[in-house]
């Protein structure tokens, strides 16, 4: 009987486990079929990566066999991007080379003199390629850069051009930041640090698309943005300039996983196409399009596109 009970034993674990691993495969993306690009949670990353998934069904278009690319938008920030890049979740996502250099590669900023774009690129290229398998594309053309932005009234009154015209009056601000600039090497602890920043009190912190709306109300007096948002522009309001050179470079760079690649050389062809296509004030017009003017993302983007002939 114990022979018996160990023949069942072996049976119902042998079928549990082929239940559980059938279960996780049933989980996991058909991969051999589907393209997924992924984007964070902002405008820009929404353009960005509509952008990716258009040009990617045009080389399927142009080849005869079109192919619908799967859209998986609005993940959560940086970390939530990477880690459905590194499992497999998505394919694709378009990254900043400062942020990834520090916020996901933990890698130490370089010292202001060697903060070369060149260098940064060469570095991030060679650590995704070796720590996940992901290929660094050629940039997409533009950096965008964290910017510290005030009203233009505020600069007028205060002098302000500078960050370290800030600096001075710190005091007197109120600081409005996203949720990974608080928390970054790159973010708020070490801009504090290099510039001797102290604010009026705490930062608030919001999600990015609140920022400009609570600068506009007098709710702060500076947020933390970046250098191609829209209501930099519609708004009339003024960037800081970096004069220290804290910010490490940022250019706008697609990650994608070298299986996928293996798979869908078309991928690599859309991103061939795309490298150096989009300059700083492209996508702040596009951003712009989408956020004050409510047009919709995918005509945006379409638009855009038939504009460079793509």
């Amino acid at each position: 009987m114990r022979g018996m009970d160990v023949w069942l034993h072996q049976r119902v674990a042998k079928t549990a486990g082929s239940l559980i691993l059938l279960a996780l495969c049933s989980c996991a993306p058909p991969r051999s079929s589907r393209i997924v690009v992924g984007a964070k949670n902002f405008t820009e990353q929404v353009v960005l990566g509509e952008l990716v998934a258009q040009e990617i069904e045009s080389v399927y278009a142009q080849e005869g066999h079109p192919k619908r690319v799967d859209r998986r938008f609005y993940l959560a920030g940086s970390y939530i991007c990477q880690q459905a890049l590194a499992s497999g979740r998505i394919d694709a996502y378009v990254e900043y080379t400062g942020t990834a250099l520090t916020a996901i590669l933990k890698q130490p900023l370089p010292p202001p003199g060697q903060r070369d774009p060149a260098n940064v690129l060469a570095t991030v290229r060679g650590l995704y390629a070796s720590r996940y398998h992901v290929r660094v594309e050629p940039p997409l053309g533009f950096e965008d850069t964290f910017a510290m932005v005030v009203r233009a009234d505020d600069a007028r009154r205060l002098n302000l051009r500078t960050i370290s015209d800030a600096a001075r009056v710190a005091l007197q601000l109120r600081l409005g930041v996203g949720y990974e600039f608080e928390s970054r090497p790159d973010g708020l602890p070490g801009l504090s640090a290099a510039y001797n920043l102290h604010f009026a009190g705490p930062p608030r912190v919001m999600d990015l698309g609140l920022l400009y709306r609570a600068l506009a109300n007098h709710q702060v007096d500076m947020v933390a943005g970046n250098s191609t948002d829209g209501p930099i522009r519609a708004l009339g309001l003024v960037v800081l300039a970096d004069d220290l050179h804290f910010f490490p470079p940022y250019q706008a760079v697609p990650l994608v996983r070298e299986d996928s690649l293996q798979r869908h050389p078309e991928i690599q062809i859309a991103m061939d196409k795309l490298a150096g296509k989009v300059s700083a004030e492209e996508v702040q017009t596009m951003n712009d399009a989408v956020d004050r003017q409510h047009q919709d993302v995918t005509a945006v983007v379409r638009a855009f596109r038939a504009g460079k002939g793509l």
